[in-house]
């Protein structure tokens, strides 16, 4: 094992499936010798070459249409978009396009590729280099939707989505990039795609989480525990679409109070799903109103960026809040 921050683990998951799988190449804007804006692709194109790790021109819709395109005729592409609020002008082509294809062709066509792309807060990137476009994309049967939060997780879910037969938008939280290292394997691994992670156990309130929010969450419940004695489940969904339904119900009805938190904007946010998927299954089990910690309906503000997105004292004045009920 080898200890790895998060940006790390996901040029390790990149190049351990390059070596094994010659039909994985890696595409997009400077992730060629540059080895990407954030060095996710760093040397790649220097071991595998410029026709397996290249870079492409500045056309979202172009990368994700060339890789709908590779990937119906045998390639396991993974397209890089550099940051997710660039995504837009490939909007149409991944919703309408790759998300749609098994479907429309009756299962005689799959595609098999991976989006990647940084998302949401944490750099000081203001409004154009910080969004959490992640409902629009839940939104679309058809396409999966994966957010990692730790070193282990990101490659082993890139590995996972790669493999996938179908298409994977991989949302990397880039406020984690290089937060911290964790112990991660060599070589090839997958974790297991829809397929919830529980982070800390507890029984009094559980809140559901993803990405950037999974550390802050579980400060949270440790001034919980050390305020009040209550325990505080913290689960990382991992796997936003397909979720893993019955990993969410269960862990409600088990703890009777709900949190949930993210970075994106509360209206229509992905919390909102999670809301009235445990009010219409899990409604007799539940003690307390389910409470949203999230972005503001606003813009993504670059000096404020400290008070838009959800912090350990905001989490924990909403387990407060559903503890007090």
């Amino acid at each position: 094992m080898t200890e790895l921050t998060l940006v790390q683990a996901v040029n390790d998951g990149l190049r351990s499936i390059m070596r094994a799988d010659e039909t994985v190449l890696v595409m997009g804007e400077d992730v060629g010798p540059k080895g990407g804006v954030f060095l996710a692709t760093e040397k790649l194109s220097e071991e595998f070459g410029e026709e397996r790790c290249f870079d492409t021109p500045l056309s979202e819709d172009g990368i994700i249409g060339a890789g709908i395109g590779l990937a119906m005729n045998g390639m396991k592409p993974v397209c890089e978009i550099q940051f997710q609020d660039f995504i837009f002008p490939a909007f149409d082509q991944i919703v309408s396009e790759a998300a749609k294809i098994r479907y429309r062709s009756g299962g005689q066509y799959t595609v098999p590729m991976v989006i990647r792309t940084p998302y949401g807060g944490g750099i000081k990137g203001g409004l154009y280099h910080s969004q959490s476009g992640e409902a629009y994309f839940a939104h679309t049967p058809g396409l999966k939707v994966v957010i990692p939060s730790t070193p282990y997780d990101a490659k082993g879910l890139l590995i996972a989505s790669i493999n996938d037969p179908d298409p994977v938008l991989f949302m990397e939280p880039k406020a984690l990039y290089r937060a911290f290292r964790q112990e991660v394997p060599q070589g090839v691994y997958e974790v297991e795609l829809s397929k919830l992670r529980t982070v800390t156990e507890g029984g009094d309130v559980v809140v559901f989480c993803y990405g950037a929010m999974v550390p802050v969450c579980t400060e949270a419940a440790k001034r919980v525990k050390e305020s009040r004695n209550k325990d505080v489940r913290v689960v990382d969904l991992r796997t936003l679409m397909p979720l893993d339904e019955e990993g969410v119900l269960q862990a409600a009805r088990d703890c009777g109070r709900v949190v949930i938190v993210h970075e994106a904007p509360r209206f229509c946010g992905y919390g909102a799903e999670l809301s009235a998927l445990i009010a219409e299954r899990a409604i007799e089990t539940i003690e307390a109103p389910i409470k949203r910690v999230a972005g503001f309906d606003t813009p993504f503000p670059n000096t404020l960026e400290s008070y838009y997105m959800p912090d350990a004292r905001r989490v924990l004045d909403a387990i407060e809040e559903v503890l007090d009920f």
